[in-house]
């Protein structure tokens, strides 16, 4: 463990990502002191739940608003019995967005039994009749997964990959180990390998989520650091993974950095929301 703990440090002090990291705390700083959420933090909460299950859902290609997720959320709004494939994946996303929250607690301790919980509560709407048996277990070697075509075939050897997915968790308890490198290495590790049949995107950003908000990068709760990967969708989302894919140090650069900017940029949608929160206008 020491050795990656060693690893992470070394990534996070290149120049680049040092200064991309400094950048991110220092959003999170800001939105932690926020006057909004001085007496309404648990419903700013509660509306970053909101947007991150949104854009998390939109970066997988369903769009929605957050109007619609805010209704799915409060029972204002039922689901349907037999839900669109975009509905399907937007309730896998409020799901395992509000379960992102009950597991930062055990991430780092217990990591594979809240990986199993995050993929149950992302692919739960995914995985209909017989496949509901796949839930929370990782997918066999060398079985199908079409997610993140783009990057290719998953890399053979997903027990062993998966094995060092877990151990980033564990090693991100260590002192001194920054959080929000390990929550970077993480995401990556999870869309290129794909461990499980479906849900591996909306599973890789809620353990973002968890790790940014438990691990004290954002101790509020309220930053969205899906909005900020959705700014980025697409090609940058998908090159920056590839990139990370490559093994080399440019491209393991350009993902942490591209996740440190999402942060940021999550922290800022967090700030829109502190102050909506304040004036009363989340429907705005």
């Amino acid at each position: 463990m020491s050795d990656a703990a060693d690893a992470i440090r070394t990534i996070a002090a290149w120049p680049a990502v040092d200064a991309a990291l400094s950048e991110a705390r220092e959003a999170c700083t800001r939105l932690r002191w926020n006057e909004g959420l001085r007496r309404r933090a648990p419903e700013a909460a509660a509306e970053s739940r909101v947007r991150g299950a949104r854009a998390s859902a939109e970066v997988d290609g369903a769009r929605s608003e957050d109007s619609v997720v805010r209704g799915l959320l409060i029972g204002a709004t039922e689901w349907p019995s037999d839900p669109d494939p975009t509905l399907a994946v937007l309730r896998g996303a409020i799901q395992a967005t509000a379960e992102a929250e009950h597991v930062g607690r055990i991430l780092r301790s217990s990591p594979r039994q809240a990986l199993a919980r995050l993929h149950t509560a992302a692919a739960e709407p995914l995985l209909t009749g017989e496949g509901h048996a796949q839930l929370g277990r990782p997918r066999e070697e060398g079985s199908p997964c079409a997610e993140f075509a783009d990057l290719g075939a998953p890399p053979t050897g997903l027990t062993d990959r998966l094995h060092g997915i877990v151990s980033l968790l564990e090693t991100s308890a260590a002192p001194g180990t920054p959080v929000l490198v390990v929550a970077a290495l993480v995401h990556a590790e999870i869309a290129i390998v794909r461990p499980f049949s479906r849900g591996n995107g909306l599973v890789a950003r809620a353990v973002e989520r968890a790790l940014v908000h438990a691990g004290g990068v954002d101790p509020t709760g309220v930053s969205v650091p899906e909005a900020g990967h959705l700014r980025r969708a697409g090609s940058p989302y998908l090159g920056a993974l590839a990139a990370y894919a490559g093994g080399t140090r440019e491209g393991v650069e350009l993902w942490v950095r591209h996740v440190a900017s999402a942060v940021t940029d999550g922290a800022a949608e967090g700030e829109r929301i502190a102050s909506a929160v304040r004036a009363g206008r989340l429907d705005a």
